[in-house]
């Protein structure tokens, strides 16, 4: 019933926004050199790994010069125009495509590159059990997460030994009682907290 959901969803959202994903396109296109589309291998369920579109919000090769992480609000890697696209969640609709096409979900655990996934204990592999989704418990818990690590001395140390298990925390309760009730209200959620700001 949720993949029904997820194609409904996707499907209107591609072609109702589409006016949207077309300015934000060429305004991505405008701002800085590169492609308006950005693709980053991710890992999906039972370990698969796929390609994941968002809205380009860094300047090419932005992703070789630093960590996988952006660390603040204001990561110098990130462009004007990414800025306000990453802060209201506009640089993730394209993945509308991914979940209309069967490698994503609207709701699911949100997919982590491979250095990440490695680190997994057998326990924490239970994410990998579902499709990853745009959004999930985690993302509305740590909605301000840019601004966390960006306080820390080792941001991606406190990312992996504190803020990523307490994701995978947060999406085992999702796994375990996984309903289309707690589908929408995941949804609802991330539309009141991106609203919000």
């Amino acid at each position: 019933m949720i993949r029904l959901f997820d194609i409904l969803f996707s499907f209107l959202g591609l072609i109702v926004l589409s006016p949207i994903l077309i300015i934000i396109a060429i305004w991505v296109k405008l701002s800085s050199k590169g492609p308006f589309f950005y693709k980053q291998t991710r890992i999906g369920k039972k370990g698969i790994p796929f390609s994941m579109i968002k809205f380009r919000s860094m300047y090419v090769d932005a992703d070789k010069k630093g960590l996988l992480l952006t660390v603040g609000g204001r990561d110098p890697r990130i462009t004007n125009v990414g800025y306000i696209l990453r802060k209201y969640k506009l640089d993730e609709l394209p993945q509308l495509w991914n979940v209309l096409i069967g490698n994503m979900s609207i709701v699911g655990p949100r997919p982590e590159v491979k250095k990440y996934v490695d680190l997994y204990t057998e326990e924490q592999k239970i994410v990998l059990t579902i499709k990853p989704g745009i959004t999930d418990l985690a993302s509305v818990t740590y909605q301000d997460e840019n601004t966390l690590l960006e306080k820390q001395k080792d941001p991606e140390q406190y990312y992996i030994n504190t803020i990523l298990p307490n994701k995978i925390r947060l999406n085992k309760i999702y796994i375990q009682k996984i309903s289309l009730k707690l589908y929408f209200q995941i949804i609802f959620l991330t539309i009141k907290r991106i609203f919000k700001k």
